[in-house]
């Protein structure tokens, strides 16, 4: 892909000398282009001007230093024209639209990988950092599901819920589908956070995902970051989906956001004992929509946006990445249900009367079958067929010796 950025305007420069200045404080920025009219009138405007607006002291004295600035922005430009990332700005037909919608719009993203996947229609899922198996997996699936039918999947690259729904978007065998997922981080473009996730940002990339920020490069994760970066996938988003998380999880800000925005939010819920589900039962305490299946976020997001509702069909649809339409198109051409998904999600699983009642006494956390024993009161062969059976019904899993609930 050509750069938007390898060589930058007059104004331009000036937005990544606020920028810089102001240490991408949207407070800061928005009242100054407020103040003066232009990027560049604020930038060129006195210290004493900047004082008389209430601007932070650490502002004035970069301020200041404009060679330090002039510096920065060097190393900026360079790195754009070596492709180590690209550059998009708010008044430029690439950025996404509905980011200019939100309450404090950023005035620029770094990113990198496909910029296309920022217009099209998104749906965020998030979670808990340290997921159960279960919601793992229900994440990773629908995920999986609702990227089969032309939607792009955005989270915040966090380990847990948001690492899920990434490998679920693209975990894509046709090629038309795959890719479709965006990344927002909480740090600079070339800072990977978590640092093990380097292969996922690789991949992401790779498959034709994006990435982006809308911090300067170099910038740490700092707790006042993330909130930041929540409002995007929210931003980004027409709905979001909270597949697991506790009640004091980020996913929740996201979720309030999501709210905030008018759009819907989603939630999945557990069984009552699942502490790292409490903040979804709170979200549906709330008002969220209880969901088990994707087809019911479809149902109600196809409905706010009047797409035309058609029964899955097995035929492959055409390259949607060239319809002007995406979205609609993908719709109406959803692809049926996954065979993982349709074996994993809870109420599609029928389990027959003579094993309920070992299936009854298992959770979605796991016990060992010393535990299965003396709770069942049957007999050790009779206890191991009958949990063979439920494995290969698809209705549990064993995990380290711990037999569980899908």
């Amino acid at each position: 892909m050509t750069s938007l950025s390898s060589s930058l305007s007059s104004e331009q420069r000036a937005i990544l000398a606020l920028w810089y200045e102001i240490n991408a404080s949207l407070s800061a920025y928005h009242k100054l282009i407020s103040a003066f009219g232009s990027a560049e009138q604020a930038w060129s405007a006195s210290f004493s001007a900047w004082k008389e607006l209430g601007v932070h002291r650490a502002h004035l004295q970069r301020h200041e230093q404009p060679e330090q600035t002039l510096a920065s922005i060097d190393k900026i430009e360079q790195a754009l024209i070596a492709k180590q990332y690209q550059l998009v700005f708010a008044d430029q037909s690439e950025f996404p639209l509905q980011l200019l919608q939100i309450y404090d719009p950023p005035p620029l993203l770094f990113y990198r990988g496909n910029i296309n996947r920022l217009q099209q229609a998104q749906i965020a899922m998030v979670g808990s950092r340290k997921p159960t198996a279960h919601a793992q997996k229900t994440t990773f699936d629908i995920a999986q599901y609702l990227a089969q039918t032309g939607y792009v999947i955005t989270s915040g690259l966090a380990m847990g819920v948001d690492k899920c729904a990434h490998l679920g978007a693209l975990a894509q065998a046709d090629s038309d589908y795959q890719g479709r997922t965006v990344g927002v981080m909480g740090t600079g473009i070339d800072v990977y956070y978590p640092n093990h996730h380097d292969k996922l940002f690789a991949q992401i990339i790779e498959q034709g995902g994006c990435i982006i920020s809308e911090l300067l490069p170099h910038t740490q994760p700092h707790k006042h970051t993330f909130p930041r970066r929540n409002r995007l996938v929210a931003g980004l988003s027409l709905a979001t989906i909270v597949t697991e998380a506790t009640i004091k999880s980020g996913s929740l800000i996201t979720a309030r956001l999501t709210s905030e925005q008018g759009k819907q939010v989603f939630a999945i819920p557990s069984h009552i004992d699942n502490k790292n589900a409490e903040g979804c039962h709170h979200l549906i305490r709330e008002g969220a929509t209880l969901i088990y299946h994707p087809e019911q976020v479809l149902s109600d997001v196809n409905a706010q946006l009047n797409f035309p509702q058609k029964k899955p069909t097995p035929a492959k649809s055409t390259n949607l990445d060239k319809e002007d339409n995406l979205h609609q198109s993908a719709v109406a051409d959803r692809l049926p249900l996954t065979n993982s998904l349709s074996t994993r999600l809870p109420l599609t699983i029928k389990v027959p009367e003579h094993l309920s009642c070992i299936y009854e006494l298992l959770d979605w956390q796991g016990q060992d079958l010393d535990a299965l024993l003396m709770s069942s009161k049957l007999a050790a062969p009779q206890l191991i067929g009958q949990l063979m059976e439920l494995e290969l019904l698809g209705a549990i899993e064993v995990q380290g010796g711990r037999y569980l609930r899908l």
